[in-house]
């Protein structure tokens, strides 16, 4: 059966596709069936989509969403099922936690709740086979019940590694994920709720094997370029024996730069010393806020800003390049955690700053609160999600707050990014004189 997994495109194209749909791609392609791939980019209409479709002539059309990716799906799904009347069928992050929405929507036939390996080979036989589809675990159908889950795919090493020709990533750069879960109780990041999903199914935290991830590696080493990992793991540094076994064969077996997400909470000054040893040039920090009432209160993130800045400066002892990432417009924020959290960018001077607007993702606790409290208006759920306006109605800061802070971010980066090529240019030359064309329009931050 010839299964074709649209990768939709919003605010840019992406360098690396969804990496679930690759996954399930792999695990098709060992039983048989043919996956195919078509990307959405953002510069394309939606006749030359719906045309692109009819050109591939799938069997079934699979969608892995998150909510920010939804508004454009929707438009797209519906015109491809008018034209075609291709059978959908919808996974990832938002329609395991908004099923009941994405159900309801004109032209989507399927949603695949939680992981999707099993679920969608068994859905994908019955279509083939003319059997039906409404008892089959994780896929929901349209009209139909809410299905029971099966357990989780253990042990994880039984996945087969991902279809790269699914991913389209650019060339010698790879991006790859250890582990499936997170333990950390977050309310603002929907990993979390797929351990609260499982709840009484089975254990959705695991890790592959440092062989498996190691045998991936060297098998896209021996029939492409292999330049640079990029771990996608919520955090690389969960389980430290783990990772420490893994930066001692990891030089020597592979050998190529790397990077991975981490929290201050699961990296030592020894760890990050082994990282850089092993070839870590570059690790993402989650910070948020700056403000510890909200990162306790608000975030379930109980940790200080004063290990902020012992990590930060022991990564940089390292040799490893940070990017720190931030969110403003927290609901029960205020303008002096605003501030408090733009202080502490400002301390801490990243390589790199991340800096969002938060919006709550359904599923999500911060979702649910929001919704409660009636900061979250139906109206707000049919806008775009993106992370540059607010769509709360906050009690404690206004939307012109918000935006006013995000400004100053966007100062602040560009200030960094002066400052380094300041440091790197030689005075007198174009290049310092184009670095410092802009130098002090970040003085006043206050």
């Amino acid at each position: 059966m010839r299964v074709l997994f649209l990768e939709v495109d919003t605010e840019r194209d992406w360098a690396v596709a969804s990496l679930g749909p690759a996954f399930i791609a792999a695990y098709l392609r060992r039983h048989g069936h043919e996956p195919l791939f078509l990307r959405a980019g953002i510069g394309r209409s939606m006749a030359e989509i719906v045309r692109d479709v009819a050109g591939l002539d799938p069997d079934l059309l699979g969608v892995s969403l998150t909510t920010r990716q939804w508004k454009r799906a929707r438009a797209l799904v519906g015109a491809i099922r008018d034209a075609h009347g291709i059978p959908v069928v919808a996974g990832g992050i938002h329609p395991t936690f908004s099923p009941e929405t994405v159900l309801s929507a004109p032209g989507f036939d399927y949603v695949c709740l939680g992981e999707g390996e099993e679920a969608a080979l068994e859905l994908v036989d019955a279509l083939e086979h003319g059997r039906e589809t409404s008892s089959i675990r994780n896929i929901w159908a349209r009209g139909g019940d809410r299905p029971s889950l099966r357990p989780p795919i253990a042990p994880l090493d039984e996945v087969p590694f991902a279809a790269r020709d699914m991913l389209d990533e650019l060339e010698g750069c790879v991006h790859v994920t250890t582990q499936r879960g997170c333990p950390f109780p977050c309310t603002y990041c929907g990993a979390r709720q797929f351990h609260d999903l499982y709840a009484g199914v089975g254990d959705y935290g695991r890790r592959r094997s440092k062989e498996s991830v190691f045998e991936e590696l060297e098998g896209i080493r021996r029939e492409a370029s292999l330049d640079y990992v990029i771990f996608l793991d919520d955090t690389f540094t969960i389980h430290q024996p783990w990772v420490r076994e893994f930066c001692a064969a990891y030089r020597d077996r592979i050998g190529v730069p790397f990077s991975i997400h981490a929290r201050v909470e699961t990296v030592s000054q020894e760890l990050l010393h082994r990282l850089a040893d092993a070839g870590c040039r570059h690790v993402t920090y989650g910070v948020e806020s700056g403000s510890d009432r909200i990162r306790r209160e608000v975030m379930r993130r109980p940790v200080e800003n004063e290990r902020f800045k012992e990590v930060f400066g022991w990564t940089r002892e390292a040799g490893i390049m940070i990017t720190a990432n931030y969110m403003l417009g927290l609901p029960e924020e205020t303008r002096d955690d605003l501030r408090a959290t733009l202080d502490l960018a400002e301390e801490l001077a990243a390589f790199d700053l991340g800096y969002f607007v938060f919006y709550p993702y359904p599923g999500t606790h911060l979702f649910h609160h929001c919704r409660e409290k009636g900061y979250l208006k139906d109206e707000a759920l049919e806008r775009e999600a993106n992370h540059r306006e607010s769509v709360l109605d906050l009690p404690t800061i206004s939307k012109g707050d918000i935006a006013e802070y995000y400004d100053r971010f966007t100062v602040l980066r560009a200030s960094l990014y002066a400052s380094r090529a300041q440091a790197t240019a030689l005075p007198g030359s174009a290049e310092y004189r184009d670095a410092t064309a802009h130098v002090g329009e970040s003085a006043d931050l206050g």
